[in-house]
């Protein structure tokens, strides 16, 4: 029988933490590392595990990192506060670290989308397999200032069930994690020496619409596919005009 940790990253999510740890209350260690909320989101925390560690932001990728190096478990599965565990895919995750799986190194899972009050079944979000199951010391985070990755060693397999992901419950949170998303993705492109022009103003936004809208069926998810996919336009273009700010309007203050 192996040990298993579940990882999670906090800042603010008293409306979240509570139902995500629930979802994995069978797990043999629940380990939170907190990067200073100043809401509810510890005490909640707190009445399901003791192992709340209170830890200086170092980017998504270096701070997931640091609860790889404190978690104690043979598995590690992370999550995101948003996200939930169901029954089914609790149960697969149970046998794979009970020893009923391969000899793989980790395991990628389908990642369903609750976006204002319904789930995405196209647009390029569905089924977005992610890499949340992995043998301890398999597997680091990379370094990049947003969507960071998994990076491991070893081959990867597929559970079966989905996990489900709370993403967006109104605008007004998408619009908070929209701004700061793409300050972050422009940063990391003008780190890399990239510069903005007219192609990226005007074409990449209608490319990533046509691309959702179009080849990847968002047209089927009714009109929340419509807003999805013009907001996803809309982020491209954010992205870029903020990378343009960086090196063509003196930078930002």
């Amino acid at each position: 029988m192996g040990i298993l940790s579940v990882v999670v990253l906090t800042l603010n999510e008293e409306a979240n933490i509570g139902p995500c740890l629930e979802s994995v209350r069978w797990a043999d260690e629940l380990l939170v590392l907190d990067s200073g909320s100043t809401d509810r989101t510890q005490a909640i925390a707190r009445e399901y595990t003791p192992h709340i560690l209170q830890v200086e932001w170092k980017g998504y990728g270096g701070t997931r990192n640091l609860g790889l190096d404190r978690a104690r478990g043979d598995w590690i599965l992370w999550l995101d506060a948003d996200e939930r565990v169901p029954e089914e895919l609790g149960r697969e995750i149970r046998a794979v670290v009970a020893g009923g799986g391969t000899d793989a190194a980790a395991y990628d899972v389908a990642r369903r989308a609750y976006f204002l009050g319904t789930w995405i079944r196209h647009c390029g979000w569905y089924p977005g397999r992610v890499t949340r199951l992995f043998r301890r010391g398999s597997a680091r985070f990379n370094d990049a200032r947003v969507h960071e990755q998994l990076v491991v060693q070893g081959r990867v397999e597929s559970l079966r069930n989905d996990l489900l992901h709370y993403t967006d419950p109104d605008l007004e949170h998408y619009f908070r994690k929209f701004n700061r998303y793409t300050t972050l993705a422009a940063e990391e492109l003008h780190a890399a020496g990239r510069k903005a022009g007219a192609w990226d103003l005007s074409v990449r936004p209608l490319f990533a619409f046509l691309k959702m809208y179009l080849l990847r069926l968002g047209v089927l998810d009714g009109l929340h596919g419509f807003i999805l996919c013009v907001l996803s336009a809309a982020y491209v273009f954010t992205k870029y005009a903020k990378l343009w700010e960086r090196t063509h309007a003196g930078g930002v203050r």
